[in-house]
């Protein structure tokens, strides 16, 4: 599909708080929104259902989900978040990058988002990366944002031959996890329909001391607002 006039952006959305707050800021832009998700061998589905509640309730132009195993089955890296590895559990915040990693994993979403960007006509994709209360990822930070942008407009014919210089916005980049609450509250994103846990039950009620859950739980309270989501007992 070719863009015809249209302020255009892709999204990625996982299902998680971050991504929500970045389609609802989008949307707040000015830009019709096409959500894309992706079902990479997580060891649990509650983010993917998450990410259609979302991408329904704001009302995504569209909602595509792809497929593609990231797992060591698969043949990539092992990862807590795609194999069977103990999730950590009330790590220390300077603990270093943790199991939970998967290794490449913005690299290969922003490319496939690119891809469909440029497909689509759209010249912005918005990613939901922070570089303050992150758990230690080096594909969160600004420079590889950057990094990624400048690729963008080397490596497309969208770029290269017309001129359709894409930007790569990622504005959670330097918020902390409070001040993120406090930006999707009030732009009324409901948070009850997200899922940020690493290691649900099989209820897909959240663990409570995976790294995403705590900071999770720290930017509530620093919002001074309650998560609507469950949290185990104990």
């Amino acid at each position: 599909m070719v863009n015809s006039g249209q302020k255009l952006a892709v999204v990625l959305l996982s299902g998680g708080l971050d991504s929500a707050t970045v389609l609802a800021i989008a949307q707040d832009r000015g830009f019709r929104c096409h959500a894309i998700s992706f079902d990479y061998g997580q060891r649990h589905r509650f983010e993917i259902a998450s990410a259609k509640e979302v991408a329904l309730a704001a009302g995504a132009a569209d909602h595509r989900i792809v497929r593609i195993d990231l797992s060591a089955e698969a043949g990539f890296g092992r990862s807590a978040l795609t194999d069977q590895i103990d999730v950590p559990k009330d790590r220390p915040d300077d603990g270093g990058i943790p199991a939970t990693y998967v290794p490449a994993r913005n690299t290969v979403f922003l490319s496939i988002a690119l891809a469909c960007a440029e497909t689509i006509g759209a010249q912005d994709i918005f990613i939901g990366v922070n570089a303050v209360d992150y758990s230690g990822y080096p594909d969160c930070r600004g420079e590889f944002i950057k990094a990624f942008e400048n690729l963008a407009n080397l490596a497309t014919a969208a770029a290269t031959e017309h001129g359709r210089k894409f930007t790569i916005h990622a504005p959670l980049i330097d918020l902390t996890k409070g001040q993120i609450i406090r930006v999707g509250l009030g732009l009324g994103v409901d948070y009850s329909l997200t899922h940020s846990c690493y290691d649900p039950d099989e209820k897909g009620i959240a663990c409570g001391h995976c790294d995403a859950c705590r900071l999770r739980l720290r930017g509530f309270r620093e919002a001074g607002a309650a998560d609507p989501v469950r949290y185990q007992a104990g």
